[in-house]
């Protein structure tokens, strides 16, 4: 090797150290992204975007690990980013699935598995992750694998429930207690058990052969080519503004729809506030700030629908509710101190874009939903 004036061979190791923690910086701020970004796509390619950000899921930590990193304090962001991920395939069930049977029982399946999480950060047992699977997000996938091909408005409330519950069983159930029970990896299992992998492989091809030679005969014909975008809004809510001209005219504040994102949210930043950095709240703060600002957002929303004020670009949209919300979390920021709370920055911040976007989607999505099944919006007895 040439020996350069004044370079000492004692300067390699930490140059080849500093070259590895900034690759392996850039690669944490890839997959990051990419798992914040893939998921954005959900609402317009459901099928191919959320398959992505399960695979994202599953392989982010291998990645991590070929180039030697591993993030301290990964596992936390990794559950955030599984709740985030889940609740936009949530939100865009109201834009695009056309059979209410399916939207009832996601729904369901999703804060079914969000109450779950929530319980069991907070008692750190694992087996209410197998009493609370995340049914819903398979669910998700097996509703969109259908719609490729048949029309999913047809499929009957039972059918639904039907597949809700063997994917409940036959899927999730194993896959939790091997997950979260038995925390088992299938890396290691393939490695350390010969038999395990040809195993594997040999009950996927029978899988598929029992689908080929005795489902795929049976199946009805196809109601169109297949195809991966999501289908075309109804009449009538194909603009934001064709949609405001609903909510004037049926919006309630005080309605289920509310309620529903009080929850949402609530059960979001209260299952955050376990798993990352958090501020010094309690969980009863927690839905207490999340209320407030969930119902200043829906009166914001409501307000602007009746003065036939509407914003089509969503990036322009999501933009106004943060810096809206950012008046807010400062607002808050001066009242917590008085109430014995505490906000730190970064927390707001997070929490500020979490609660714009959901909220946004929301507010986008639900007046679709309700157009489509011509339901209005039930208020709420006080």
């Amino acid at each position: 090797m040439i020996r350069w004036p004044g370079r000492s061979d004692a300067m390699e190791p930490r140059r080849e150290a500093a070259s590895m923690t900034t690759t392996a910086t850039l690669v944490f701020l890839l997959v990051v992204g990419a798992r914040f970004l893939v998921p954005l796509l959900i609402p317009r390619y459901p099928l191919p975007a959320v398959v992505a950000a399960l695979v994202l899921d599953a392989v982010d930590q291998t990645v991590f690990q070929s180039f030697g990193f591993d993030p301290p304090g990964y596992q936390g962001y990794d559950k955030a980013m599984d709740v985030y991920y889940l609740a936009i395939a949530y939100l865009s069930t109201m834009r695009n699935w056309a059979g209410r049977p399916a939207v009832q029982v996601g729904t369901f399946l999703y804060f079914y598995r969000l109450a779950g999480v929530v319980a069991f950060e907070l008692t750190d047992s694992r087996a209410l992750l197998m009493v609370f699977p995340n049914t819903f997000e398979y669910f998700f996938i097996a509703y969109e694998a259908y719609r490729l091909f048949w029309n999913p408005a047809r499929v009957t409330l039972k059918s639904w429930i039907t597949t809700a519950a063997v994917i409940w069983i036959f899927i999730k159930l194993p896959q939790e207690w091997w997950i979260h029970v038995a925390q088992l990896d299938f890396t290691d299992m393939v490695a350390d058990v010969p038999w395990f992998g040809p195993a594997v492989v040999a009950a996927l091809i029978a899988i598929g052969l029992v689908y080929w030679f005795v489902i795929r005969p049976r199946q009805p014909r196809p109601d169109w080519s297949w195809h991966v975008a999501a289908d075309p809004l109804p009449t009538g809510t194909l603009t934001v503004a064709d949609r405001n001209r609903w909510v004037a005219e049926h919006g309630r504040l005080w309605s289920v729809g509310t309620l529903e994102k009080v929850a949402l949210v609530s059960l979001i930043w209260i299952i955050y506030a376990q798993v990352l950095p958090s501020a010094t709240f309690t969980n009863d703060q927690r839905v207490l700030v999340t209320t407030a600002f969930v119902v200043v957002n829906a009166a914001i929303s409501l307000a602007s629908a009746r003065a036939a004020r509407s914003v089509e670009s969503v990036l322009t949209a999501f933009t106004v509710r943060a810096l809206i919300n950012v008046g807010l979390v400062w607002l808050a920021d001066w009242l917590l101190p008085r109430t014995g709370g505490d906000l730190h920055p970064a927390v707001a911040l997070f929490f500020v874009l979490l609660l714009s976007l959901i909220t946004l989607l929301d507010d986008r999505y639900r007046p679709i939903y309700e157009i489509r099944f011509r339901s209005t919006p039930h208020p709420v007895r006080r």
